[in-house]
C-alpha cells in the first residue's frame, strides 16, 4: 500500500492527518527514525513475525481507526515517534483493530482502552529492557574466538522467543487470576478502587554514601540482591510487591498480620547478610487508592514518612496498623495485658484446670514518642517486634 492509496476512495482521510505521536506546538517533537541496520531489521522481523509494510497513517487506515486515536494508543504504549516512515507491520494493525474493537463493542471506554495500552506498555517495556540488559547480553557473548555477536544473537533469540512468550503468558494469567480473585472478594464496588490495605516501605540505610564508595558493578549486585530477596519474601508470605526504587521497595498486603510478617522477615534476612547495609521499614494501614498497579493516598505517604524516621533494623507502624493487629489477635493491646492473661492461664493449670483460651500473640507493639510528621500532623508510631524479642 502506498501513501497515495490512502487518499483515494470513499471515506478516505485527508493526507493532512497528524503523524504518529503528533505533538502540541509547545512540546518538543523528538523523532526516532527506524533503524536500517541489517541485523536489527532481521531480529525485528523474527520477533514481530512480520515485515515492515505500513506508515503510521496507512496502519491507522487499515485498522479503521482515526489517526488521532491511533496516535493516542501508540503514545500510551510508549512507542517512539517515527514520523511517516514505513516501519509498521500487520501486528500493529491488528493491535489497533483489537483495541478499537473493544471500545466499539462497549467493553471498554476510550479512556480505559488508552489506560490498558499505557499499563501494558510500561510493564512490558521494563521487562524487555531487563531481559536485554541482564539476560541476552551475557548469553550472546561469543563462545569461541572469531565468532561475532551477530552469529550468536539471531539463533539464540530464535530459540528463546517461543519459550519466553509462553512463559510470559503463563505468568500473566496467574497474576490476572490472583488479581481477579481479590476484586470479586471485595466487600463492595468502592472497595475495588479505594481499599483498606497495609502498605509498607523498606529502605536501605546510607545508600547514598554507598553509591560514592562502591564500584558500579558492586552497587548493581547489591541492589539486585536486595530487590530479589525483597520480592521473594513479599511473594512467599502473601504480599504484593508494588514497585522497587533501587534502595527502596514498596509492598502491600490485605491484612496487618501479613504485612508485619513480611516486614520482620525483611529485617531478619538483611541483618543476616553481612554485605547489606541496615534496613528500616515503615508500615501504615488504611484506605488506599489503586491505579495501574500502583498505590496512592495518605496511607502510602504515612508509610513513607514512618520509614524515614524508623531506627536501623527496625519496623515502625502507625496507630491504625497497631489497632488492626490487636483487633485480629496478632498482638496484645499492651504487654501488661499479655502478662495478666499468661498469669491467669498458669493459675488455672496449677489448679488442675485446662485454660479454655491461651492467647498466642505473634507480635509485640511498643509505643514511641508522639511526633510531628511533615504534611501529616502529629502521629504516634509503634515499634513492631516479634513476641518475646527484646
Amino acid at each position: 500500500m502506498t501513501v497515495d492509496d490512502t487518499t483515494s476512495g470513499a471515506g478516505a482521510e485527508p493526507p493532512s492527518e497528524p503523524s504518529v505521536h503528533a505533538t502540541p506546538h509547545h512540546e518538543v517533537d523528538h523523532t526516532a527514525e527506524p533503524t536500517d541496520d541489517p541485523l536489527a531489521i532481521r531480529l525485528e522481523q523474527l520477533i514481530l513475525g512480520a515485515d515492515r509494510r505500513y506508515t503510521p497513517f496507512q496502519a491507522a487506515r487499515a485498522a479503521g481507526v482515526s489517526m488521532d486515536l491511533a496516535s493516542r494508543f501508540w503514545r500510551a504504549m510508549g512507542f517512539a515517534d517515527i514520523g511517516q516512515a514505513k516501519a509498521l507491520t500487520e501486528a500493529d494493525v491488528l493491535a489497533l483493530r483489537r483495541l478499537a474493537g473493544l471500545v466499539e463493542a462497549g467493553l471498554l471506554s476510550e479512556p480505559m482502552a488508552v489506560q490498558v495500552a499505557r499499563s501494558t506498555g510500561q510493564t512490558t517495556a521494563r521487562l524487555a529492557e531487563w531481559q536485554i540488559d541482564s539476560f541476552l547480553e551475557g548469553l550472546t557473548e561469543p563462545p569461541e574466538p572469531g565468532m561475532t555477536r551477530t552469529e550468536v544473537t539471531y539463533p539464540l533469540v530464535e530459540l528463546l522467543l517461543p519459550e519466553l512468550e509462553e512463559f510470559l503468558i503463563y505468568v500473566w494469567r496467574r497474576q490476572l487470576a490472583a488479581a481477579t480473585g481479590r476484586v470479586v472478594q471485595a466487600a463492595d464496588d468502592d472497595e475495588m478502587v479505594d481499599r483498606r490495605l497495609a502498605v509498607g516501605f523498606a529502605d536501605l540505610v546510607g545508600f547514598t554514601r554507598l553509591t560514592r564508595r562502591l564500584e558500579e558493578e558492586e552497587l548493581g549486585e547489591l541492589v539486585e540482591a536486595f530487590e530479589t530477596t525483597s520480592a521473594d519474601l513479599v511473594a512467599a508470605h502473601g504480599g504484593r510487591l508494588i514497585k522497587t526504587l533501587g534502595d527502596e521497595v514498596l509492598f502491600a498486603a490485605d491484612d496487618a498480620g501479613t504485612a508485619a510478617e513480611i516486614a520482620l522477615r525483611l529485617i531478619e534476612a538483611m541483618t543476616q547478610d553481612e554485605t547489606m547495609p541496615a534496613l528500616r521499614v515503615g508500615i501504615a494501614f488504611g484506605t488506599v487508592t489503586t491505579r495501574m498497579g500502583d498505590v496512592f493516598g495518605t496511607t502510602v505517604n504515612l508509610a513513607s514518612r514512618l520509614t524515614s524516621i524508623a531506627p536501623k533494623d527496625a519496623v515502625l507502624v502507625d496507630g491504625a496498623f497497631a489497632e488492626e493487629l490487636t483487633r485480629t489477635g496478632d498482638a496484645p493491646a499492651s504487654e501488661a495485658q499479655a502478662a495478666e492473661e499468661a498469669a491467669a492461664a498458669e493459675k488455672e493449670r496449677a489448679e488442675g484446670v485446662e485454660p479454655l483460651v491461651v492467647p498466642k500473640y505473634r507480635y509485640g507493639l511498643q509505643p514511641m514518642w508522639r511526633r510531628p510528621v511533615r504534611g501529616l500532623g502529629v502521629v504516634e508510631p509503634w515499634l513492631l517486634a516479634r513476641r518475646g524479642a527484646s
